[in-house]
């Protein structure tokens, strides 16, 4: 959620719409017309705001891929690796919906169900549209995606059509051949391999054809983009405005995933993913022209929860096998359960906004004090709900004085599992504290004696205080402490410095 903090004029240097995307707050909504609010507002993926209250899950039932990507190395029996084109277990189609039923009746909040993998999904197409079909009667009520590549997207756009199919992802990384051959060694088209340029080319085209296709027939689009240093990193600001252009509802720019162990052949040659800094400032410079994701956590592709956990252990075909399950009478439940929810939702919105109308008595001048960062360790429901020690990942939000904007995500390994060993763990901590530089506080439920003391000394100031708190309303409320205490006021020569430009 986007939450304008002072109604003064722009919301910010992106024309009043969040840079998470137009999906959070109903600020955000009221300008997209009544059909396009009701497809993204319980859409974990499509919308930042309402990721912090609805699960997704993933169906790995297309294992073929058509491209090779330097980036991709599939596995498909893995529990051990969290990032896409990962899964414990290959899928018929017939598993696949009876899983889904599965988890659909045991989560309530899960709206949506996606294949994305872990091969291309239309380079599956009977597998694929066989589990749509069977989901669309027999779950209407649940959400279809699709992600892709986009190589055979041309070809499949009116089958996809024919599905209750309302959001299609396409992996895009670039317009140009020049760096499309650096990114894409080969792919398989028309029954043989074609590489280096002449490949990139053919993919290019196919993505830009199936993109413009698909948003004539009204379906969104969100495109992803991986951030490769150093190969398409100075590119992508030039495909968010080609795919806005062709209508895509949202961009999705990624870091690298370049870990040596995955496998990879950028892992294996070296090649670096970008730092929290340098994401942060290709995001904001793309989101001059294109609604940003800022959300995502680059899924595995059985993934099942909301986004940031993973709770497929729980629905191992195995497990699902042994369940009986009315999908009737769960469908039902799931209806209150949403309604519930929405309520909820509506109720913190007011909460937040009226809250947030206090900070304008504040009556500073316009970026007269400088924007902070701070780490929000929330286990879900848009709330500060989760102990320091619990968390494997911190939301990081951006307060000025105009506005609580949603900046990424940083994972974490655990610092406290819970048993007598919680808190001496002083390697993690440190891995934390490195991880949360550049942050300045940091919102949680509790947080034990140890990492406060540490925290304070590496200059990010914990706090407790806003326990099951909104997210946006407590970081405004601290920002609001900070201001009044005289700490945020810019330093002289400061005054022309970009609001954004903090990390």
């Amino acid at each position: 959620m986007h939450i304008t903090a002072i109604n003064e004029g722009n919301s910010g240097s992106e024309g009043g719409c969040s840079s998470s995307g137009c999906g959070g707050s109903s600020d955000q909504l009221d300008h997209l017309p009544q059909h396009i609010r009701d497809k993204v507002k319980d859409h974990p993926c499509y919308s930042e705001e309402a990721h912090h209250h609805y699960a997704r899950m993933h169906v790995a039932v297309a294992p073929a891929c058509n491209i090779q990507c330097h980036y991709c190395n599939r596995k498909y029996d893995c529990a051990n690796e969290s990032r896409p084109g990962v899964v414990s277990e290959l899928l018929t189609p017939d598993q696949a919906v009876k899983k889904v039923m599965a988890v659909a009746a045991n989560i309530p909040q899960m709206t949506v169900l996606g294949i994305a993998g872990p091969g291309d999904p239309l380079a599956n197409p009977e597998r694929t549209f066989e589990t749509f079909r069977q989901l669309t009667e027999k779950a209407p009520d649940i959400k279809l995606c699709v992600s892709t590549n986009g190589l055979s997207l041309p070809e499949q756009v009116d089958e996809l059509c024919q599905h209750n199919i309302d959001h299609v992802t396409i992996t895009i990384n670039c317009v140009d051949p020049e760096v499309g051959e650096k990114i894409y060694p080969w792919i398989f088209w028309n029954n043989r391999r074609i590489k280096g340029r002449k490949g990139a080319e053919i993919l290019i085209a196919q993505q830009q054809k199936g993109l413009e296709m698909l948003t004539e027939r009204g379906i969104l689009v969100k495109v992803n983009s991986v951030m490769i240093p150093g190969v398409n990193d100075h590119h992508l600001e030039e495909v968010s405005r080609v795919v806005k252009s062709k209508g895509a509802f949202l961009h999705n720019v990624m870091p690298l995933i370049a870990e040596a162990e995955h496998g990879t052949f950028y892992g294996v040659m070296g090649q670096r993913g970008p730092t929290h800094d340098e994401l942060q400032t290709l995001q904001d410079q793309c989101a001059g022209d294109m609604n940003m994701m800022r959300h995502c956590r680059q899924c595995r592709a059985d993934a099942v929860g909301m986004l940031g956990e993973d709770r497929g252990d729980e629905f191992t075909m195995e497990k699902v096998e042994t369940m009986e399950i009315d999908y009737q009478e769960a469908m039902q439940r799931r209806a209150e359960y949403q309604q519930q929810i929405e309520q909820a939702r509506e109720a913190q919105q007011k909460r937040s906004q009226e809250s947030f109308v206090s900070l304008a008595s504040l009556k500073r001048k316009r970026h007269q004090s400088r924007p902070v960062l701070m780490a929000v360790a929330s286990s879900g429901g848009g709330v500060i709900n989760q102990h320091f020690g619990h968390a494997r990942e911190f939301l990081i939000y951006e307060a000025t004085e105009l506005d609580v904007r949603f900046v990424g995500h940083r994972k974490v390994d655990l610092y406290c599992s819970g048993d007598s060993s919680c808190g001496e763990g002083e390697s993690v901590l440190d891995q934390i504290i490195r991880t949360l530089s550049g942050c300045e506080a940091v919102l949680c439920s509790k947080v034990g004696y140890e990492p406060w003391e540490r925290l304070e000394a590496a200059g990010i100031q914990p706090n407790g205080e806003y326990a099951m708190e909104p997210i946006e309303e407590a970081v405004a409320a601290l920002y609001q402490e900070m201001l009044q205490s005289g700490a945020l006021v810019k330093a002289r020569g400061d005054e022309d410095k970009s609001v954004g430009a903090c990390a």
